[in-house]
């Protein structure tokens, strides 16, 4: 009698676990194919940049009396924080982001204002960060996060009415304006850059007619000269940028020169990882805006065609994405959040080739800075939500199954 019962509680035992392994099954198998590429991409970017920033930090570092690994670390504190909130956040239905698009964008540009109060900190002539103790960050990039939600939302609800010019103004151009007129006072013109290609990248993804497009890329281009145009130091960026022999070279061209010189050094296979020499405090922002020089140095072409591939690879899962989906949100958001991370990595490899003047923008995943690591794993972590609930990836997963 024992026995017969130690048998069919044996018996149940593997029928649970069984069930348990099948329903384990379903629950790996439900994950759209866009939703886990995407998902790879993003973290071995991250894994790639936190190798490279504790390559290109270590001089700099010790210098500041951090140790060699100090500014490492410092990243690598942020991307354990980021990484979890990234799949955290992509579990959020969509109807979420929508119900929370209004306070997320009040509260951002709130934080951004505290840039004028005594928590703002000027650097390098730009008002864009705050310090509250010993943590310090860019405003600015929440910002960024919370334009994408909000951009989103309002024109996915505005979908019928956007034929009409009016529509598209109103509230688009009050709101983001006053977000992109903050970061403006402060005079961090590369952000600026960035967050109107957002607004741009939204409307277009939603539709807009193009001619409507018109009338603010030609006032913020306008606008944005004109800051350029009243500042000695960009006039003497643009300048230096436009003299093909760069003749300052205890100057401006100290940078450019310096990051161009990395580049060639690399060669096809490169110096080997931690073998730079201009990150021994010849290139400034080695670790930052000009990680990329670093990268073609210790890495060479190989290397920088790799990190490239990788952008290539994630503009690719952002497409399908928006072309798998029926949800105007998901296609909006989708595609604000590829304008962003890709317009700004093309941006910042395009100021290491010399191909524009230097903007100050980071290499998003890969340089160093906290506050721009957390929010673009923010941004893929809303796109995660909407690969993860659109109703026709769920459809197309569970028919996979």
């Amino acid at each position: 009698m024992t026995s017969e019962k130690s048998l069919t509680d044996a018996r149940t035992e593997r029928r649970g676990f069984t069930s348990a392994r099948i329903s384990l099954g379903k629950i790996e198998t439900s994950l759209p194919s866009n939703f886990v590429l995407l998902l790879g991409v993003t973290l071995f970017l991250v894994a790639f940049g936190l190798v490279m920033v504790a390559s290109s930090s270590t001089i700099d570092s010790y210098l500041d009396s951090n140790g060699f690994f100090g500014g490492f670390w410092k990243q690598a504190t942020y991307a354990a924080i980021g990484i979890p909130l990234m799949l955290v956040m992509s579990r959020f239905p969509i109807s979420f982001w929508k119900a929370w698009a209004w306070p997320v964008i009040v509260g951002s540009v709130a934080l951004q204002m505290l840039v004028f109060t005594p928590l703002g900190i000027e650097d390098g002539g730009n008002r864009n960060w705050i310090a509250i103790g010993p943590i310090s960050g860019q405003p600015s990039e929440i910002v960024k996060v919370a334009l994408v939600i909000w951009l989103a939302t309002v024109l996915a609800r505005k979908q019928p009415l956007l034929g009409k010019w009016q529509h598209v103004l109103i509230p688009v151009l009050p709101v983001a304006g006053l977000a992109i007129g903050l970061v403006l006072l402060g005079h961090d013109l590369g952000t600026v850059s960035i967050m109107a290609a957002i607004v741009l990248g939204a409307l277009f993804f939603a539709n807009v007619k193009l001619r409507f497009l018109a009338v603010p890329v030609i006032g913020g281009v306008a606008l944005l000269a004109a800051f350029a145009l009243t500042s000695e130091n960009r006039m003497r960026r643009i300048t230096s940028f436009l003299d093909a022999e760069c003749l300052d070279y205890e100057g401006l061209c100290w940078q450019p020169l310096h990051g161009t010189w990395a580049l060639a050094g690399g060669g096809i296979f490169g110096r080997g990882l931690g073998n730079s020499h201009e990150k021994w405090a010849w290139l400034p922002a080695a670790s930052n805006d000009y990680i990329f020089a670093i990268i073609g140095e210790e890495l060479g072409l190989i290397g920088c065609v790799v990190l490239l591939g990788l952008f290539v690879v994630m503009t690719i899962v952002f497409v399908r994405i928006m072309r798998s989906s029926t949800d105007p949100f998901t296609r909006i958001a989708t595609g604000t959040v590829m304008v962003w991370i890709i317009g700004q990595a093309f941006v910042n490899i395009g100021v290491v080739l010399r191909v524009f003047p230097v903007l100050g923008v980071p290499l998003p995943f890969i340089s160093a800075g906290g506050t721009a690591l957390l929010t673009g794993m923010m941004a893929i972590g809303v796109v995660l939500s909407c690969a993860r609930h659109d109703d026709a990836s769920l459809a197309r997963a569970k028919a996979g199954q």
